[in-house]
């Protein structure tokens, strides 16, 4: 008799956790989702807020990066020329 109890307990325990999970891991899924939205957010904005105050409204501005003028006389390392044996 006592082992039909403890099946029976085991068996009740094993679906009540199943169930709990069904109802529970959707939802703590959704708050993690929505923290996660909510830094990411946070993170954003306060770039967004540093970009709009150090430029004036109304003016477009253009940064051109300076383009690096490539060396041909610099020696990058020495040609190998490879031979085919057959």
């Amino acid at each position: 008799m006592v082992l039909l109890q403890t099946i029976l307990i085991l068996i009740l325990v094993y679906y009540g956790i199943k169930i709990l999970l069904k109802w529970l891991a959707p939802r703590l899924l959704n708050y993690a989702v929505k923290k996660t939205g909510e830094r990411f957010g946070q993170q954003f904005g306060n770039h967004e807020d540093f970009q709009r105050s150090t430029q004036p409204s109304g003016q477009t501005t253009v940064h051109k990066e300076r383009m690096r003028k490539s060396n041909p006389s610099k020696k990058v390392g020495e040609y190998i020329d490879f031979e085919e044996i057959e």
